[in-house]
């Protein structure tokens, strides 16, 4: 209950700080024309340091690329250069003069913005330390399946609750709306996707299966290759990309299943070569 509750509690911030995200954005559009291309997140660590202090151009007035860079320097531990600052400066040079009537008080709408997205991320922080410290007391490994971290972990427990009310994993799968539903009457029928189920938990195991089958930006391999072999070989079969996916929630279930009844730490399959291709 306790896990639930902070799981919600930390839903409960994260919708908070979109909002804030999307008020930022529109702050910004109307002082930094080419604010986007400042950096690359709006609500990063060093970004946020720059919009609280350089709220609109106006506060930039007099600044020198000197100063800028050691105020870079100093808010992102020394990982943006004075490249930064030149480029920041000559793309508030290319926007013109954006001041407006009351800048003042624009100003202090985005100081405020991000004060609050700032006083967000603390918390969520915080919200995470104590989820962390209640899940160690539970001794899963869910977080040693790849996809899985802690928050998704804690938001699996949260949804399924104690897996022993569960006599076998095709329980748990009816519960989450993945097992096939039977329509039909007098012997004849047929199995169709069940649209019931614990909604929140089906999003979950739909949001894992697609991150089994993803391939890493970097390295170009999957990131895990026996659900990526899986997919594939379904989709080689007939079935849609989204039935694929079904398919793979489905055997999520059996493995989170067994993980958390038996307190069991995922161990990746080895495969050959030829399975993968």
């Amino acid at each position: 209950m306790a896990i639930q509750q902070l799981v919600t509690r930390r839903n409960a911030l994260v919708k908070v700080q979109c909002a804030l995200k999307n008020q930022l954005h529109i702050q910004l559009s109307h002082h930094y024309p080419s604010y986007k291309k400042f950096f690359s997140e709006v609500d990063g660590k060093t970004a946020l340091a720059f919009w609280e202090r350089y709220p609109s151009p106006s506060c930039l007035e007099g600044v020198s690329v000197k100063q800028l860079t050691t105020f870079l320097l100093e808010v992102s531990n020394n990982t943006c250069s004075v490249k930064k600052a030149n480029e920041i400066l000559k793309l508030v040079k290319e926007d013109g003069n954006t001041t407006k009537e009351y800048q003042e008080t624009r100003n202090f709408l985005v100081e405020s913005i991000v004060r609050h997205i700032l006083f967000g991320k603390q918390e969520i922080g915080n919200v995470e330390s104590e989820l962390k410290e209640l899940m160690s007391l539970l001794d899963f490994q869910l977080d040693s399946m790849p996809g899985i971290d802690l928050v998704t972990a804690s938001a699996l427990i949260a949804e399924i609750g104690d897996v022993r009310r569960f006599p076998n994993a095709n329980k748990l799968a009816r519960f989450a709306g993945i097992a096939p539903v039977y329509f039909g009457s007098g012997g004849k029928g047929k199995e169709q996707k069940s649209k019931q189920g614990n909604r929140a938990l089906h999003a979950l195991f739909y949001n894992l299966a697609v991150q089994q089958v993803q391939v890493a930006k970097g390295s170009k391999l999957p990131r895990n290759p026996v659900f990526h072999a899986y997919y594939q070989r379904k989709l080689k079969e007939g079935k849609t990309k989204g039935q694929a996916l079904v398919c793979i929630m489905r055997r999520l279930v059996n493995i989170v299943y067994g993980m958390m009844k038996h307190k069991t730490a995922y161990i990746l399959p080895i495969i050959k070569e030829k399975e993968v291709v």
